[in-house]
């Protein structure tokens, strides 16, 4: 990277020993990868926080719908949250200043999320209740296609460059 682009800590770290070989690729590909990294990141809380939910409901004596949709509504507050400060600062870089721009920011960035949530219930729901799958199966085959959702609405939607 040039000595006058600002190098964040994930340019910084690709400078280190033999992780210099992969600093091209890097270059090249930074948006895509730091977002993998993050869905990546953002999954570990999603599970951890609905892992959390579901253990609390179940000795509570909570219903199989109750903890579904419980435990899906507390991760994705939990992750979403995660995901929107990682992919402003890291993912996307986003250039929204001033509280109106970032406001605007974050409504459409949990609009779109709100979307998917909507999505990752239909789907935990259909996998768990009709289909009888098990519930951290159906939710990992649920996150693959919310983050490939959550990646193209950010990305067209949400931390659209200034042209």
């Amino acid at each position: 990277m040039e000595s006058t682009e600002k190098k964040d800590i994930f340019d910084r770290i690709m400078g280190w020993g033999f992780l210099k070989t992969f600093e091209p690729f890097y270059k090249k590909n930074k948006e895509v990868l730091l977002y993998l990294f993050f869905g990546v990141m953002t999954t570990v809380v999603s599970f951890i926080t609905a892992g959390i939910a579901k253990l609390l409901l179940e000795k509570l004596g909570a219903g199989q719908s109750t903890v579904i949709n419980v435990s899906t509504v507390f991760s994705w507050i939990c992750s979403v949250t995660f995901a929107y400060i990682t992919n402003r600062i890291w993912v996307f870089e986003s250039t929204a200043h001033g509280t109106s721009a970032i406001l605007k920011e974050g409504a459409s960035f949990y609009g779109g999320r709100l979307f998917t949530m909507f999505v990752e219930m239909l789907i935990m729901n259909i996998g768990v209740k009709r289909l009888g799958a098990n519930y951290w199966i159906t939710k990992i085959i649920a996150n693959v296609i919310i983050i490939i959702l959550n990646y193209v609405i950010s990305k067209l939607f949400v931390f659209k460059k200034q042209e």
